[in-house]
């Protein structure tokens, strides 16, 4: 809730203190003018960078790679741009961070570190009848051990006149 009440409250009445000091030393027509362009240059900024995001994106996936990097990228790509036509300073700040490759670059290494830390994926088999994994002591504190399993497969789209079915009409 103090993070909603923070975006809601305190950032419109901060941005508008900022708003009137500019406008006090600057004089209101160029805030205004400032407020004009920084949303223009926002537009073009995110319309030039979401294009770059987007063909790395499609590269990802032609080279057979998730795309992690790229969607991280295109969301803060997303999020920057909506910042910067939001009116007010301190959002184009912050959205300008945003749209900036190098910026994005030290946010995404933060947030996957963060995120690698916060979360661990284990995967535990049970015995038969048992509710407790082979092997393993009753559910604990954390740290879990990691899993050391990999999957991978493929898949094909299969057209209707290369499935048949039996005579019964169930698969056999």
């Amino acid at each position: 809730m103090p993070i909603l009440v923070l975006l809601f409250i305190a950032l419109p009445i901060l941005e508008l203190l900022v708003v009137i000091e500019v406008a006090r030393g600057i004089g209101v027509g160029p805030t205004l003018a400032l407020i004009v362009a920084s949303a223009i240059a926002g537009a073009l900024l995110l319309r030039s960078q979401g294009r770059t995001a987007w063909g790395r994106f499609n590269l990802a996936l032609a080279e057979g790679r998730i795309p992690a990097r790229e969607t991280f990228d295109g969301a803060m790509i997303i999020f920057g741009g909506a910042l910067l036509l939001t009116p007010g300073f301190i959002t184009d700040a912050t959205g300008l961070a945003l749209l900036l490759p190098p910026t994005r670059a030290l946010l995404r290494r933060g947030l996957g570190g963060l995120a690698r830390r916060r979360m661990a994926f284990t995967w535990r088999v049970a015995r038969p009848g048992s509710s407790r994994p082979t092997g393993e002591p009753p559910p604990g504190p954390f740290p879990r051990r990691p899993s050391t399993y990999d999957y991978e497969g493929t898949a094909r789209e299969v057209d209707e006149s290369e499935h048949q079915l039996p005579e019964g009409g169930r698969d056999a």
